[in-house]
């Protein structure tokens, strides 16, 4: 699972789409919009985003990073990859097929 953010939803479908289209992910997730509070170059900010759950496997992370790196909007996009423990036999296969 690869999480990243991105302040339009407009950019968070392109992304999504891209990167099922491309075969990096099997389904991305567009989450409706958040408010997320962080610090950037010194100053706290405060942004409306919407959070991109990508379901995608290990051996592909790094073709997915650098895809989101290049077509993501941001100077720095979050782009972190959190592990699967467990999940249905089923649904992991799927996604392992993608």
């Amino acid at each position: 699972m690869v999480l990243t953010t991105v302040e339009a939803l407009a950019d968070g479908e392109r992304l999504a789409r891209l990167l099922v289209e491309r075969g990096l992910a099997t389904c991305v997730q567009v989450l409706p919009p958040m408010i997320s509070i962080y610090r950037w170059q010194g100053r706290v900010e405060r942004a409306t985003e919407s959070l991109l759950l990508v379901k995608t496997t290990r051996p592909r992370f790094a073709d997915v990073e650098a895809a989101i790196k290049s077509h993501h909007p941001y100077e720095t996009p979050e782009i972190i990859a959190l592990p699967v423990e467990a999940g249905s036999t089923e649904y992991l296969s799927w996604l392992a097929a993608g």
